[in-house]
């Protein structure tokens, strides 16, 4: 699993015309191939009158699935770009598809690429992009008069809390990265007097938007 990586947070969808033609960028994270196909499909179902639906996705850790189609655009000018946008981003698990409808004037192979660079950019920026980032969540058992401190220590501290549940005692699940368990044990046990539980959980990712 890789340490960190970027991706889009879901659905996106954005709009842009240019010389009287309308572009627009639909963005989604894929996971596996087929769902990326699944919804180039659904667009092509959407637009089935629209004069070109050209996708671009790359899937995997390692870019290893990565595919672009012109749709008809002529080669180089659509897909591809569109991929290149991806990528110059960084980001991973992630399909576009853009949406033609021909104003009736020609761009030119350098004015369509531009095109449908900018449209996978706006869409992008509707879809939102997030890091995702591998951490250990810690679980943290404390009695109820400790509540107050802990969790106004959590919240300002480097830590993120992922969820509180009032139970007989109060439990803190809490976001850490792998390399941070020790001291964030040792920070935890010194502020509760060794009066708080804590034990490893699982490993997920911890998902938050950034501005590209």
């Amino acid at each position: 699993m890789l340490h960190k990586y970027y991706t889009v947070k879901g659905y996106g969808e954005s709009e842009i015309v240019i010389e009287k033609s309308r572009f627009i960028c639909y963005a989604n994270r894929a996971t596996t191939e087929e769902e990326a196909t699944q919804f180039i499909q659904t667009i092509k179902k959407k637009h089935w009158d629209a004069t070109h639906n050209c996708s671009a996705y790359l899937i995997g850790e390692h870019d290893h699935i990565q595919k672009a189609n012109d749709d008809g655009e002529p080669s180089g000018t659509a897909g591809v770009p569109m991929l290149e946008v991806l990528r110059k981003k960084g980001l991973k698990d992630t399909v576009v598809v853009v949406t033609r409808y021909f104003g009736g004037i020609k761009l030119g192979a350098g004015g369509l690429v531009r095109a449908y660079s900018k449209a996978v950019s706006e869409g992008l920026k509707a879809a939102e992009i997030v890091e995702r980032r591998l951490m250990r969540i810690m679980h943290v058992a404390i009695d109820y008069n400790w509540l107050g401190k802990v969790e106004n220590a959590l919240r300002s501290s480097i830590y993120d809390v992922k969820a509180i549940h009032y139970l007989d005692h109060v439990e803190i699940e809490v976001f850490v990265e792998e390399n941070n368990k020790q001291p964030f044990c040792e920070w935890l046990t010194d502020l509760t007097n060794a009066k708080s539980e804590i034990r490893e959980g699982e490993v997920t990712y911890l998902e938050k938007t950034i501005e590209f």
